[in-house]
């Protein structure tokens, strides 16, 4: 009897050691790098509201299911605040360009006003001199704007007639239709009131084009449209950003992150040599891009895991700055749309919203009485930070089905670790459970 008794404690202790014997992965979470455990990101982006853009490759994203951003110049937007110089007397500005030169005291001044003088050719020069001075070149852009204002004094400035890519007399988009494109998913932001050289402006004329560019962006679209913003010509000027980030949550020009690389339009650096926890991989969309060529930008934003491509449109069709066909979008978006499975398509604002809310919020999860409990902790702005994230947690073997809090089912997975589920949750909820 005795060892009947020792034989059945044997047996209880074993029983009891494989029903507590667990997976210690069961009951943790984890936010996942990107939405629903995707590979990485796309944002397709389009500067400066040129109408080709509206009219011939929006019907095609759309026609995709794609969302895109279109950085706007709010200035040519009827019902918007103009283009203005704010300062002095012109007059006395132009006068005083005679018996001084230009040098660091007065250029941004004189390069804030050159481009409201009167003609194209002006508009011109503000452009110039604004690229040589961010090229390093100052006393080149001093000596571009002493030759201009000598042309304005002489009377030899004049209208050239020659084609400004982003100033399109054919741009008519109204505030209603941009609207209505918000409304369809895609993001309306930013790019300035007349897109200015950011970089040779005053501070008063420098917050003007920031400032009442997001005024007007509010007044007619709402909130959604003022949380990012790109600086005209890519500008990435260290003035011009202390100034932008202030105004603007996020922007296309830099997002000086320590977990983010980033690699602008004109660099040849590699994404994968990366080890940062995100790489935001710009790529301007130019007419000599071959469809290989953008292609194997997607194709590399497959091969690893931390990969943010944000492609940059300009012109479309026979409009804009290194336009691109009809037909070379379409193909492209269509490829596009066959990775969509594993890449995430998304606004640069819902990117941004995302990534920014993964690096910081923390995560809290606990399995109790058959229940796993999920919160999230962050200090964000819930409202402004409103893109869900997803949170991959891992549950028991022997569940047959997972719920969540709402009691909706969730797909059951697994992966080296154990059978796990994704859920979306956020900030704006922070809490919810999982139960069998």
């Amino acid at each position: 009897m005795k060892l009947i008794l020792n034989l059945f404690s044997i047996l209880l202790i074993g029983l009891g050691f494989s029903c507590t014997e667990s997976n210690p992965f069961v009951g943790t979470s984890e936010i996942t790098k990107w939405p629903e455990g995707k590979t990485g990101a796309i944002s397709v982006t389009y500067d400066d509201g040129i109408i080709n853009q509206l009219t011939i490759a929006k019907p095609i994203m759309d026609s995709l299911g794609l969302p895109a951003t279109f950085y706007i110049i709010t200035g040519k937007v009827e019902g918007s605040a103009k283009g203005k110089f704010i300062g002095r007397d012109p007059k006395d500005i132009i006068r005083e360009t005679a018996t001084s030169k230009t040098d660091s005291s007065n250029f941004f001044e004189r390069a804030s006003l050159i481009a409201f003088t009167g003609t194209t050719e002006a508009e011109d020069y503000h452009a110039r001199a604004g690229s040589l001075f961010e090229s390093g070149k100052i006393q080149e852009a001093y000596s571009l704007i002493d030759e201009g204002y000598e042309k304005i004094r002489t009377g030899k400035m004049v209208n050239t007639g020659a084609v400004v890519f982003h100033n399109n007399v054919e741009d008519t988009t109204s505030w209603e239709q941009y609207k209505s494109y918000a409304a369809q998913g895609h993001e309306i932001a930013s790019h300035t009131v007349t897109h200015a050289r950011l970089a040779v402006l005053d501070e008063v004329n420098m917050l003007y084009e920031l400032e009442q560019s997001k005024a007007d962006l509010l007044k007619f679209m709402g909130e959604e449209s003022i949380f990012s913003a790109e600086g005209p010509y890519g500008t990435e000027d260290e003035r011009v950003m202390e100034y932008a980030h202030q105004i603007y949550p996020s922007l296309r020009n830099r997002m000086p992150e320590t977990w983010l690389e980033e690699i602008n339009r004109g660099s040849k650096a590699q994404p994968g040599e990366s080890e940062k926890e995100y790489v935001q991989w710009q790529r301007g969309i130019l007419t000599r891009h071959s469809f290989e060529d953008m292609k194997s930008w997607i194709d590399t934003t497959l091969n690893h895991d931390n990969i943010w491509l944000v492609l940059v449109i300009h012109g479309v069709e026979n409009l804009g700055w290194e336009p691109k066909t009809r037909n070379e979008l379409k193909e492209y978006f269509t490829f596009m749309k066959s990775t969509e499975d594993q890449l995430w398509i998304e606004t640069f604002r819902d990117v941004t919203k995302y990534v920014s809310a993964r690096q910081n919020t923390s995560i809290e999860s606990s399995f109790e009485n058959d229940k796993i409990i999920i919160t999230l902790n962050s200090d964000l702005d819930p409202l402004l930070y409103s893109v869900p994230l997803t949170i991959k947690t891992y549950i028991p073997e022997d569940w047959t089905q997972a719920k969540r809090s709402d009691q909706k089912p969730l797909v059951i997975q697994t992966d080296e670790k154990g059978r796990y589920v994704l859920l979306p949750l956020s900030l704006i909820d922070p809490k919810t459970y999982i139960t069998n």
